[in-house]
């Protein structure tokens, strides 16, 4: 397995939190679930110019669009098959990036790939996906990436108010603490959900929801024998109740289902094999 990662330099870094290449042996036909971050990505399959999106509820169904895509933010699993994590390189963005780079409002794009040829282009979508391709080192494709970045760069920042909000959400991700953001910022809950669900995809409530649960599986991801009551305690859950809610919600699993199930990146998720999955 290769997989190299960098942030990238300014003025990248305002929206973009890394650019990413990955690379590993084909491995035996299996689905993993890809589990919600709060935060979209630019994804090229760069073994073959397509990307398959399968029904979460059931394995077996499956949708293809292109091979170079916006992953929009989600409020729930994707699921993906492991052939396509054989050759691939992206961009994870900041919360609200994808506007400096001549994207839709990020609700336009939520729960959702699209083509990034509806955005960028035809010609230049097939140009970054052509130059990745002749690159001929990890750091090149990082290289090209970061240069077609800059290509499409403008210089479009998130509502101030907005920016103070993710800065005390990432803080404390407590569904409590809205109210108080929404005091500060000087403008009225519906504009400020309106806001912020037009820059970063979702409500207030439902990105601190899946912070919160983020920083959950990043503990629990680190640890072999995990006391998922001291979990959920110190990422800030009222109770066993809630956590076990929200990780159901967003992951299809319970706690100790994600644990029996997890994979070298915490966000990947086994979620059937070829036999079980009749693929």
């Amino acid at each position: 397995m290769l997989y190299r990662h960098r942030r990238p330099r300014p003025p990248l870094d305002t929206a973009v939190e890394l650019i990413w290449f990955y690379r590993n042996d084909p491995r035996p036909l299996a689905l993993e679930r890809i589990l919600p971050s709060g935060t979209a990505q630019l994804i090229v399959n760069l073994k073959e110019d397509e990307i398959r999106a399968y029904d979460p509820d059931d394995g077996r169904r499956c949708g293809t669009v292109a091979g170079t895509v916006l992953a929009g933010v989600r409020s729930r699993y994707a699921v993906i098959d492991t052939s396509e994590q054989e050759y691939v390189a992206g961009v994870a963005f900041r919360p609200g990036g994808t506007a400096a780079f001549r994207g839709l409002p990020a609700h336009e794009t939520a729960e959702a790939d699209v083509p990034l040829d509806l955005l960028w282009g035809r010609a230049r979508t097939a140009g970054l996906r052509d130059r990745l391709l002749e690159s001929r080192s990890p750091d090149g494709i990082l290289d090209a990436i970061e240069e077609a970045l800059l290509e499409m760069w403008t210089p479009t920042s998130v509502h101030p108010a907005v920016a103070f909000a993710l800065s005390a959400f990432d803080r404390a991700p407590h569904v409590g603490s809205i109210a108080a953001v929404t005091s500060a910022v000087g403008l009225s809950a519906k504009r400020f959900i309106e806001r912020f669900r037009m820059q970063v995809g979702m409500t207030p409530k439902r990105y601190c929801r899946i912070r919160r649960f983020q920083r959950a599986i990043a503990v629990a991801h680190g640890g072999t024998h995990v006391d998922w009551t001291r979990v959920a305690l110190d990422c800030g859950y009222f109770d066993q109740a809630h956590f076990i809610h929200d990780f159901r919600s967003f992951s299809g699993l319970t706690p100790t289902g994600y644990a029996a199930a997890r994979t070298a990146f915490h966000n990947h998720v086994k979620f059937l094999q070829a036999d079980a999955a009749g693929l």
